[in-house]
């Protein structure tokens, strides 16, 4: 359903009052507003004023996500316009750029200072309440909103988001935080950053507690280690040295689901990371820069499935993975007016997990990318950004991709620009090689039929691809030190993966409930058209608004497949800074009906209905024997209790017929943070 008319007015109203401000301004205005935008390094590899980026970025500085109070990274995100993310329960994240993800999301690259966090193996997607770092140590966040392949290859699918951590060089000392409060929440964290003689060591080390949503089997411990070194080595060359751990035990499952087949359990993982990076700088306009790093992955998630004819079938998720990863990257300048980067990038991923690929392992695969991007100001006011990646994954054809980008400065406060981009997207291993069978207790697979044969593998599926056009602004209103960034979109997905009901490959089983399905490609494209903006403004010394809003045109012959995408959402943030070291910080989030997922239930549609949430922060900072203290009292989810994210084998259940099995709760703790 979407919004009234007069909730789209209001929130349409302020682009358009912003640019009517601009067509008004003096000409004692006319200022270069532009030279304070920050630089984004995400868009294209290069180093771009926000203004000059081939595309919509958003960036998450450390002062407002430290302004925002959250735990987790994925809720920063739900203030970026286009973003659509939910929670199936208080640890599970699902997060995506204009919906559409399965049930684990691929369609964004996510990367920690450039290196993905992609998990190689089954299920593929980012597990977000795993990350190996803490949110602490997080300088800024860049989210590339639109295709973005050609810099980051087939994950950048629909976007980028970009974590950059803090250099070791900055702010030098310890700190520590503690929260506790309501649904167990008990967390703790250190940071400790020194060196000297051109090193620099910063070490942090977190615990995360809670019990998560109410009424759901749904408590977690995360424990987080993590590593970041930077050695100058002379005027031009810098080694810096990444390393993370992360070890999460979750509760997961249903008591009632049907057979048990998603029992209540208690899972454990665990992420781990190595990253080491060379810096050459040979002058502001060249550098070459060397990345290496391995990523491994494990998880051991195991139950007993039951019915009365069968009252102890095992089943299990349990599998682990490694990527090794190699890159090289050359940016530099042709003449004053043009900058360019290439570079070339290796990978190797490799996964193990014998329970879901029944039918044999899956195979390693390698992958091989060569990226180029160019940046050339034509004249003062007009830009021409132009990238392309060659990239060949395992067996599959190479692909080439493609994007162009044309910006133009048209007044001192104004940019306008439009562009074109194709992408292609592989496949996690499981859509392809995914073979699950249940067997009778005792029985031996080799010579036994499957009781229940859920997934069943499709070697021939197509590899998805994706036209995106569209058109933008950004401007500057220094009468009220206002910024608006809009982005009109069309983007059009050619054989795009569902999961659908197949017959059983071996005939009638035993577990008539658990019917077979398989990955397969829409015969027809999904097409997504809207428009999303976000609005920030200053108006007057120490408050801040931030207003994002989105609206998405679905088009589909599947229904399933629309309902995967919310046509509306937006946020309004207000920061305010009373003096005295009190501050406030307040976000109103409103979600379209969303149905997260795949939500493979024949006979079952179901959409979670939209949504109002609340979040708050009231926060005192001062001095205690010369040392920074802050307290605070933050909240989420405040108001009405709303369902985000269903898991629709366990909603269509008869007893939950117009009964939300999983609400989200409200979460209310202190925190307190000391300089030590």
């Amino acid at each position: 359903m979407l919004p009234d008319r007069r909730f789209l007015c209001t929130l349409l109203t302020g682009p358009a009052v912003a640019l009517a401000a601009d067509a008004v301004s003096p000409p004692g205005a006319e200022a270069p507003f532009f030279e304070d935008l920050p630089t984004v390094l995400s868009a294209s590899r290069l180093p771009q004023a926000l203004n000059e980026a081939p595309g919509a970025v958003t960036i998450l500085d450390r002062e407002f996500i430290q302004a925002t109070g959250y735990r987790d990274v994925a809720r920063l995100l739900r203030l970026v316009p286009g973003m659509q993310i939910g929670q199936e329960r208080g640890h599970s994240q699902w997060v995506t750029y204009h919906g559409l993800g399965s049930d684990f999301p691929t369609e964004i690259q996510v990367l920690i200072d450039g290196r993905s966090v992609y998990a190689p193996n089954s299920s593929g997607g980012v597990d977000w309440s795993a990350l190996p770092l803490t949110i602490q140590e997080i300088e800024r966040i860049e989210i590339v909103r639109g295709t973005n392949s050609n810099a980051y290859g087939a994950n950048a699918f629909l976007g980028v988001i970009n974590i950059i951590t803090r250099h070791s060089h900055q702010e030098h000392g310890a700190s520590g935080q503690l929260n506790t409060g309501n649904r167990g929440i008990a967390d703790a964290q250190v940071s400790w950053t020194g060196g000297g003689n051109g090193a620099g060591v910063r070490l942090s080390a977190a615990r995360t507690r809670d019990g998560g949503f109410r009424d759901v089997h749904d408590s977690r411990l995360s424990q987080t280690l993590s590593l970041r070194s930077d050695y100058r080595i002379d005027a031009r060359d810098e080694l810096t040295l990444r390393a993370g751990y992360n070890h999460i035990s979750r509760d997961a499952g249903y008591a009632d689901s049907i057979y048990n087949n998603n029992g209540e359990r208690t899972a454990a993982s665990e992420n781990s990371t190595l990253h080491l990076t060379w810096r050459r700088t040979l002058s502001q306009d060249e550098e070459w820069l060397v990345s290496l790093y391995r990523n491994h992955e494990s998880s051991i998630d195991q139950w007993l499935a039951s019915s009365a004819a069968f009252p102890a079938v095992p089943l299990n998720r349990n599998r682990q993975s490694d990527r090794s990863n190699a890159e090289i990257q050359h940016r530099f300048a042709l003449n004053p007016q043009t900058r360019m980067v290439w570079g070339l990038e290796g990978r190797r991923d490799e996964t193990s997990a014998p329970f879901l690929f029944a039918g044999g392992p899956p195979p390693s695969i390698n992958l091989y990318r060569a990226f180029s991007n160019l940046d050339w100001h034509i004249t003062p006011g007009w830009q021409l950004n132009l990238g392309g990646l060659l990239e060949k994954s395992g067996d599959k054809a190479a692909q080439f991709v493609p994007r162009a980008f044309i910006n133009w400065q048209s007044s001192p406060t104004s940019t306008l620009r439009a562009g074109y981009a194709r992408a292609w997207q592989q496949r996690n291993l499981f859509d392809i090689y995914g073979d699950v069978r249940a067997y009778a207790p005792g029985s031996d697979p080799a010579t036994s039929k499957p009781i229940a044969w859920p997934y069943v593998p499709n070697p021939n599926l197509r590899t998805p691809s994706v036209d995106t056009l569209e058109i933008g602004y950004l401007g500057r209103f220094p009468s009220i030190d206002g910024t608006l960034d809009l982005r009109i979109f069309h983007e059009r997905i050619s054989h795009f993966v569902i999961r659908r009901n197949i017959p059983s490959p071996v005939g009638p089983l035993a577990l008539v409930g658990l019917p077979s399905s398989q990955f397969d490609n829409l015969g027809s494209p999904v097409v997504l058209r809207g428009l999303e903006y976000q609005f920030r403004t200053r108006p007057r010394p120490g408050t801040e608004i931030l207003l994002s809003h989105t609206l998405i045109d679905r088009h589909t012959n599947e229904p399933e497949v629309a309902a995967r995408t919310a046509p509306y959402s937006a946020s309004l943030t207000w920061l305010q800074d009373y003096g005295g070291g009190w501050k406030s910080t307040a976000s109103v989030l409103r979600m379209g009906s969303l149905a997260g997922g795949y939500g493979y239930v024949p006979g079952c549609a179901y959409t979670s209905a939209d949504y109002t949430s609340l979040d708050l922060r009231l926060a005192r900072a001062f001095r205690l024997d010369g040392r920074k203290v802050e307290m605070a009292l933050n909240g989420i989810n405040l108001g009405g209790r709303h369902q985000e994210i269903a898991d629709r084998s366990e909603q269509c259940l008869p007893q939950y017929v117009n009964k939300p099995v999983n609400p989200a709760s409200p979460m209310v703790w202190m925190s307190l943070a000391v300089e030590l």
